[in-house]
């Protein structure tokens, strides 16, 4: 029985925009015949020693685990902008895979990336930028969005060329423009076409 591969989207959302574009970029994968989302989130960290968050997730997607980016053939990072720079949730989750560096088991895999902010210059290509860094220690193939997509030239909120993005808002609210939302099922698309040529 030949069952699809798999590609991670990994994200961390506080106020919900980010793990909408998550489903968006699940929706695009999954377009592509022979592959399907494997979707995870990260827990929050906290200052104080003794706060824990539950081991389950009271809602939306189960905590990532080392295995799950073992297992998948590509990875969709996403991280709201926390002062131009991912959330520290997410880089704590980063801090804590040297095994998997030490083993190479994510070398040569893809990645996209992508990322919400308040303004419209609220630090999306720095903190596409920071998320890279992490990725590219551990050898993986970093995929962006192109210009063939034709949003991307038009434009009047999210979309960079690093990855898909959202403008939320001051105050969050801003809901996903239609724009945001093909650029988000647009990168969905094009990792799982180049991860299963990858894979193959």
């Amino acid at each position: 029985m030949i069952t699809d591969k798999e590609i991670l989207v990994l994200y961390y959302s506080q106020h919900g925009a980010t793990q909408q574009m998550a489903q968006l970029i699940a929706r695009g994968i999954e377009t592509v015949p022979g592959v399907r989302a494997r979707v995870r989130t990260v827990p929050k960290i906290s200052t104080v020693c003794e706060a824990t968050d539950p081991v389950i997730p009271d809602s939306g997607a189960p905590y990532v685990e080392l295995r799950d980016l073992e297992e998948c053939i590509a990875l969709a990072l996403g991280s709201p902008t926390r002062f131009g720079n991912m959330a520290g949730a997410m880089k704590y989750f980063w801090d804590g895979t040297s095994s998997l560096w030490m083993k190479h088991a994510l070398v040569g895999k893809p990645a996209a990336l992508f990322t919400s902010t308040s303004s419209m210059h609220g630090g999306q290509e720095s903190t596409l930028l920071s998320m890279m860094l992490p990725l590219l220690h551990h050898g993986m193939l970093i995929t962006g969005l192109p210009y063939s997509e034709p949003e991307l030239a038009s434009t009047q909120t999210g979309g960079t060329p690093y990855g898909a993005s959202h403008v939320a808002g001051l105050t969050g609210n801003l809901p996903i423009s239609d724009t945001e939302k093909k650029l988000c099922m647009a990168l969905g698309r094009r990792l799982a076409s180049i991860a299963l040529k990858l894979s193959a």
